[in-house]
């Protein structure tokens, strides 16, 4: 199982592919499933990096509160630790915010996708995607504050599946709490001229935990950034839309690349 350490801290992360690296940074209290649908799509002409925040999943969960800036380190570990000098980050949410903080203070960040991202700290209501991992019916529950009705009707099955998922590599709330801290405070709207580079915002345009109109003005604030939304999809659009979001994503990476 590889890990990286930051400090006394593991980490633990899973690459597979080939190729330039896309290295995917989760929601908080959220473990790498939340990545499988694009993990799919890119490992093979890209390599994939998955890995769980400290307090989710495989990784260690030290007392908290954890600040911004002790992820983001967290995150430069993972990258020191693959021998990444250059690689591709894609993020939602508090993993936007870290991949978002990290292009700006590191050397190794070639491109930015964000999903259900917002340039401040105020503008996340994460509370309603909680769900302790041990409480199925709240698992079940909670599902509806990050995917839209119709896709949770419609996919039974993914459903069951991820609440599977859920219960096997989730937060539990000392750690879900103590990564959310890192947002308290967190303001990034005079520093987004910093982030230089190529930058895609992609939004659920259904999204009850991160308004559309905050991803919307993030992009506005990043010299480079674009936004995209994806009407009727909730926070979690990549997984509802994965067809769409892939081809998004895979024509984002390619463009960057040859331009490379």
């Amino acid at each position: 199982m590889p890990t990286a350490t930051n400090g006394t801290t593991s980490l633990y992360y899973d690459r597979a592919g080939e190729g330039d690296p896309v290295v995917f940074v989760p929601e908080a209290g959220l473990g790498g499933w939340l990545w499988g649908w694009q993990h799919a799509a890119i490992a093979g002409p890209y390599e994939a990096i998955v890995w769980d925040l400290r307090g989710t999943g495989r990784s260690d969960a030290p007392p908290g509160p954890y600040s911004l800036e002790t992820l983001v380190a967290d995150l430069e570990t993972v990258l020191a630790d693959c021998e990444l000098r250059n690689a591709h980050l894609v993020g939602c949410g508090l993993g936007g915010a870290i991949a978002l903080e990290a292009a700006r203070t590191s050397s190794r960040v070639a491109t930015l996708t964000l999903f259900g991202t917002a340039a401040r700290g105020d503008a996340f209501d994460l509370e309603p995607l909680f769900a302790p991992p041990d409480d199925l019916d709240e698992l079940r529950r909670s599902l509806s504050a990050g995917l839209s009705d119709d896709f949770l009707e419609a996919q039974p099955d993914v459903r069951d599946g991820i609440v599977d998922w859920r219960a096997d590599g989730d937060a539990d709330r000392a750690g879900w709490a103590a990564q959310v801290a890192a947002l308290e405070g967190f303001d990034a709207t005079d520093r987004l001229v910093e982030v230089t580079q190529p930058t895609r915002v992609i939004h659920g345009g259904a999204d009850e935990l991160v308004s559309p109109a905050a991803g919307r003005e993030l992009a506005r604030g990043l010299p480079r950034g674009e936004f995209r939304a994806l009407e009727g999809a909730g926070h979690l659009c990549f997984v509802e839309r994965s067809r769409t979001v892939n081809d998004l994503l895979l024509g984002f990476l390619e463009a960057q690349t040859a331009d490379g």
